[in-house]
């Protein structure tokens, strides 16, 4: 995830040791995490972030259009900054009919040529095409399981290693970044807070599948 801090510097995340994920400003040497960036921000670009760090960030999903929403704008996020998701989010909301999966499940080549033409969206033909057909992906899955949650819970636990392997056997579009950021922000893998951050606690007391 890349997020603008100062200006036009970025802040780059990167995985130190065991504590989880680092943001590091370009031409700087001080590591700094999200929790902490996010600080430093102002005005609505503050809000922006925060709204989603306090009340999204690392907290479980137990909703399977939610969790496909993360998915894709996870996906999407690859090569551009996290805010860009972020300010376009209520807009793929609305191209991905709220990411409704059985609906984008059946989504056709007109659907796909109505993406490619909507600048609300992150407008690349590859990371539209993984929507469509992770979506028919996970209507699979919720025929052989239940739900894409209960699929997700069965294959708990597992390494970063062994869930980017899973992934990208099961899904498109699913790097080893994609995926960790993906299970780190729905609860399935720590990092996504500091532990001196406030909602750390928070996330804890709602009880992610890291924590089992």
């Amino acid at each position: 995830m890349w997020i603008n801090v100062y200006g036009a510097e970025m802040v780059h995340r990167s995985r130190e040791g065991e504590k989880g994920y680092f943001y590091t400003v370009k031409k700087s040497k001080h590591p700094m995490s999200y929790c902490r960036a996010i600080a430093s921000m102002e005005g609505e670009r503050k809000a922006l972030h925060k709204a989603y760090h306090d009340k999204l960030y690392g907290f479980p999903i137990g909703d399977d259009n939610e969790l496909f929403c993360r998915l894709v704008l996870e996906i999407n996020q690859a090569g551009l900054s996290w805010e860009t998701i972020l300010k376009k989010e209520s807009t793929f909301r609305k191209a991905y009919h709220n990411f409704n999966i059985k609906k984008v499940a059946s989504y056709t080549d007109r659907d796909r040529e109505r993406l490619m033409n909507d600048a609300g969206i992150i407008r690349n033909r590859l990371k539209i095409n993984a929507a469509i057909e992770n979506a028919k992906t996970i209507a699979q899955l919720q025929k052989e399981h239940g739900s894409f949650a209960e699929w997700l819970a069965m294959q708990h636990p597992k390494s970063k290693e062994e869930w980017t392997k899973l992934f990208k056997k099961t899904f498109r579009f699913t790097g080893g970044e994609i995926v960790n950021e993906f299970l780190m922000s729905a609860g399935y893998l720590p990092g996504a807070h500091s532990e001196d951050c406030p909602v750390y606690k928070k996330v804890l007391k709602a009880k992610p599948m890291w924590r089992e």
